[in-house]
C-alpha cells in the first residue's frame, strides 16, 4: 500500500516591506537654486523696478513717483520712432550680411577644413580676445577719410553707388549707414559663425553620400539635404547677431553721426544725459517687445524650434 505523504504547510507571506525612500530627489532643485536667484536679484528684480520707473512722473530734483503715467510709452513712440526703425534695418542688414559671410565659412570649417580646423576656429573667436570697443575704434581707422580702403573704394566708383542710395555720403564712409553696418557685421559676426558651424558638423556625411548615389548634383545636395537640416543654426545665428545689434549704441556712436542715431542711443542719453529715466525705461521696455513679437514670428516662420 501506497502511504500518502503529508503535505507541507504553507508558507507565512512575508512581511509587507516599506518601499525605499528616494534619496536625493531634492538634489536637482538645490542645484537649480543658484541659478534661479541670481536670475531673480540681477534679472526679474530690475525688471520690475524698470516697470515701475516707466510709469513714473517728477523730475531728479523733486523725485520720481509712481502716478501710473502710460502716456510716456505712446510719447516714446511718437517722438523716437525713426531710430526704432533704424534700429531695426541695421540690425536686419547686418544680419544678412552675417549670414551672408558666416554660411560659407562655417561650411568650410565643418566640411573642408581638415586638420586646420582648430586654427580657423581660433581666428574666428580671435576678436573676443580684445575689448568690443576696441575693435569698432580699429573700424574707425580702418574707414578714414584717405585711407587705402576709401581710396579703393573713390576708383571703384563704388562710392557713387552708394552715394545715390544714401548709404554712403559722397566720397566719405565714416559717418554714414554703411560704417555703423560694417561694425555691426564684423563685430557680431562670430556669433553667426558659431551656431551654423555646430549644426552643420552634427549633419551625418552619409547623406551627402546618398543624395550623390541618387545622381543629385551639389546644388541640391545643399538645397535639398545641406541648408534644411542647418536650419537650426540659421535660426540660432541670426537670432544672436540680430538681438544685440538692434539694441546697440557703441557703432553708431563711434562709427555714425546723428543722423544714424539708433534706439540704443536714445536710451543711453535718456538715461545718462537727460536723466529722463521714465521715458529711457519705456523705451526699453518698447524695443523688448517688439523684439520678442520679431522672435516669436520668426521662430514659428522658420518652422524649426530646435535650436543649437
Amino acid at each position: 500500500m501506497a502511504t500518502a505523504t503529508p503535505e507541507a504547510p504553507p508558507l507565512a507571506p512575508a512581511p509587507a516591506r516599506k518601499p525605499p525612500r528616494k534619496r536625493g530627489r531634492w538634489t536637482p532643485y538645490w542645484l537649480l537654486l543658484p541659478g534661479i536667484l541670481w536670475l531673480f536679484v540681477f534679472f526679474a528684480l530690475p525688471m520690475v523696478y524698470q516697470a515701475s520707473t516707466s510709469v513714473q512722473t517728477g523730475s531728479l530734483e523733486e523725485g520720481y513717483k509712481v502716478t501710473w503715467h502710460f502716456a510716456t510709452y505712446w510719447d516714446a513712440v511718437a517722438d523716437y520712432w525713426p531710430q526704432f526703425l533704424r534700429s531695426v534695418l541695421y540690425a536686419g542688414a547686418a544680419t544678412i550680411l552675417c549670414l551672408v559671410l558666416g554660411y560659407p565659412l562655417a561650411y568650410l570649417i565643418a566640411f573642408r577644413a581638415g586638420r586646420w580646423r582648430n586654427l580657423i576656429m581660433i581666428l574666428v573667436i580671435a576678436p573676443f580676445f580684445t575689448s568690443f570697443l576696441i575693435r569698432t575704434l580699429a573700424w574707425k581707422t580702418i574707414l578714414a577719410d584717405g585711407g587705402p580702403v576709401v581710396g579703393a573704394l573713390n576708383s571703384l566708383h563704388v562710392l557713387d553707388v552708394t552715394s545715390w542710395l544714401g548709404i554712403t555720403a559722397g566720397d566719405r564712409v565714416l559717418a554714414t549707414p554703411l560704417a555703423v553696418v560694417c561694425g555691426l557685421t564684423y563685430n557680431f559676426l562670430p556669433f553667426m559663425i558659431l551656431p551654423l558651424y555646430t549644426s552643420l558638423e552634427r549633419i551625418d556625411g552619409r547623406l551627402h553620400e546618398a543624395a550623390g548615389d541618387l545622381y543629385a548634383r551639389p546644388f541640391t545636395t545643399f538645397r535639398k539635404v545641406t541648408f534644411p537640416l542647418s536650419m537650426p543654426g540659421v535660426v540660432s545665428g541670426t537670432l544672436l547677431t540680430f538681438i544685440p545689434a538692434s539694441g546697440d549704441y557703441v557703432n553708431a556712436d563711434l562709427l555714425g553721426s546723428t543722423d544714424t542715431r539708433m534706439i540704443g542711443n536714445v536710451i543711453q542719453t535718456q538715461f545718462l544725459r537727460i536723466l529722463d529715466y521714465p521715458t529711457a525705461a519705456a523705451l526699453s521696455f518698447i524695443l523688448m517687445a517688439a523684439i520678442l513679437i520679431m522672435v516669436t514670428l520668426y521662430i514659428r516662420k522658420s518652422g524649426t524650434e530646435d535650436l543649437v
